[in-house]
């Protein structure tokens, strides 16, 4: 909105919006003048989601199965919630699932694909089983979220225990470059352990992460080595022994024990034995293995040989075999995540990016995984499926009071006017199922709503009746491509854009910007890529 005290030059900008209005207006009744031959009918199109619901309202579950699957997301099953279609029930499934985030991650996922089918045995089947499978992979991975995090605690342990720092609750506590920065300023770090220390914070997680599994350790090795090599001029006797308690030390390390002066004291095969009877095989199944076949072995040398090189050498086995297993999981959830993203057809950016993430590296995917970068994946801009007016997008402006328009933005114009014209498709504000909003990228908070019949990027208040004015049901395109978007608080009326203008309009209303031979190409759009990604 204007303020009191408007400059010239913001009424220059004002006069500019105007005359583009005009303009743009011009450009988008001439182009609907000139309508496309072959367009489906608007009534033949509008059929395939009625039909859809009609398909879909009946009953084929009984009460106890849909307890069962109340049960797995909490949801209070009341005497209306089980009288519903089943549809309606998955809905209400889905909703729960949705407020439990990650916990219930995949069977949001597989609720969602089940309301995308118009089989009724599909609807069934999801109820009866296919919740609970999807629930059963819901907590496999949460198992194996909790084990990443006991393995990333228990790896910071021994860390703390190589280098000779006391363990305490704090410290593993701390994210990655915190405890990185922790052991660099410890008292007991030495020359090589700070500067390997302050190598890995110069660069990025994985380096972190790798200082912290093998990296402090290695660089404590070589701070001891330099130590025993000057000691070794004076007192090669001396040097040998002290080289032979760093071993042991470094060993009973990597099952997380801090040695007694006692167990140091032990023969090879005694002191293998010691660290055996003290550790878990939960320290990794190849450490264990390898202190096993040593401490069964009659030959001193085998077990001088796990002592000084056998055990590291197992210990980064089971270190890269956890890193495989974490990685294949995170490439399974993205592919998974993607899948359910294309069968919606609202994020086909997202699904493109993901899977350019998923060639790519490890790394990249838990990158591409966290929440910030997943909001960001899901910007979309959105143009007329007819591709005409050429280089038209839905934007906002802030002369304009918000109020949404389509006109001609291009990839290299300026970067505000293409953060205008760019969307982030999220669920919807309303939790309807297959339903979206629409928020500014440029304005986060600002959603395509409905004020009156007029189509505005306003802020949700909070309030249901805000939540529904901003929520859009995708529809297959009234058109016979793209996608359609039905308003979820004035039902039957489909996001259109008329005379450059983008209104809530019905197929036969009495209003100007409603019905008409054009109505089924307005309302029918494309999700193209984020102009401003």
């Amino acid at each position: 909105m204007k303020r009191a005290s408007q400059t010239s030059m913001d009424k220059r900008d004002i006069t500019s919006a105007r005359m583009r209005r005009v303009i743009t207006r011009g450009v988008v009744t001439t182009t609907a003048l000139a309508a496309v031959v072959g367009v489906a009918a608007p009534g033949i199109a509008a059929a395939t989601p009625g039909d859809t619901v009609a398909a879909a309202s009946a009953v084929g579950t009984d009460e106890k199965q849909r307890v069962g699957a109340a049960s797995v997301v909490g949801l209070d099953a009341t005497w209306d919630v089980l009288q519903r279609s089943d549809l309606d029930f998955i809905q209400e499934l889905w909703r729960k699932a949705r407020e439990g985030g990650e916990k219930y991650e995949a069977v949001r996922m597989a609720a969602e694909e089940a309301m995308l089918s118009s089989d009724a045995a599909d609807h069934v089947r999801f109820i009866v089983t296919g919740i609970h499978e999807a629930y059963a992979t819901d907590t496999k991975r949460e198992q194996e979220r909790e084990a990443a995090a006991r393995a990333e605690r228990l790896a910071k342990s021994q860390a703390l225990i190589a280098v000779g720092i006391p363990n305490s609750p704090d410290l593993l506590a701390l994210s990655d470059d915190n405890f990185v920065r922790a052991v660099m300023k410890h008292e007991a770090a030495g020359p090589q352990v700070k500067a390997a220390a302050a190598g890995a914070l110069a660069r990025d997680a994985a380096a972190w992460r790798e200082f912290i599994t093998n990296g402090a350790r290695e660089a404590h090795q070589r701070d001891v080595a330099n130590e025993l090599k000057e000691l070794e001029e004076k007192n090669r006797e001396e040097a040998q022994r002290r080289q032979e308690l760093a071993a042991r030390k470094s060993t009973a390390a990597l099952f997380n024990l801090t040695p007694s002066e006692a167990m140091l004291g032990l023969g090879d095969d005694n002191f293998i034995r010691e660290l055996l009877r003290q550790a878990v095989a939960a320290n990794g199944p190849e450490l264990y293995a390898a202190a096993q076949k040593a401490a069964l072995s009659s030959n001193p040398a085998d077990w001088r040989e796990f002592i000084h090189a056998g055990a590291e050498k197992a210990y980064k086995a089971d270190a890269e075999n956890r890193r495989q297993k974490v990685a294949e999981a995170n490439k399974l959830r993205l592919k998974q995540i993607a899948a359910a993203m294309g069968k919606t057809g609202v994020n086909p950016w997202f699904v493109a990016k993901a899977d350019k993430v998923l060639s790519g590296s490890d790394e990249g995917v838990v990158d591409f995984l966290k929440e910030e970068n997943q909001y960001r994946a899901m910007r979309q801009s959105l143009q007329p499926a007819s591709g005409k007016p050429v280089g038209f997008f839905v934007r906002q402006s802030r002369v304009d009071a918000g109020e949404a328009f389509v006109a001609p933005v291009g990839p290299n114009g300026k970067q505000a006017d293409r953060e205008d014209a760019t969307w982030v498709v999220v669920p919807a504000l309303a939790k309807k199922a297959d339903c979206y909003s629409f928020e500014s990228a440029r304005e986060r908070g600002s959603y395509l709503t409905l004020k009156g019949l007029r189509v505005v990027a306003a802020a949700h208040d909070g309030s249901d009746g805000s939540a529904n004015a901003a929520t859009w049901c995708a529809r297959p395109g009234l058109a016979g491509s793209g996608k359609s978007f039905e308003s979820a608080s004035q039902p039957n009326r489909w996001l259109r854009h008329f005379d450059g203008d983008v209104y809530a309009a019905d197929k036969d209303g009495k209003n100007r910007f409603d019905g008409g031979k054009d109505f089924a190409q307005d309302a029918t759009w494309k999700l193209a890529g984020p102009l401003a990604p």
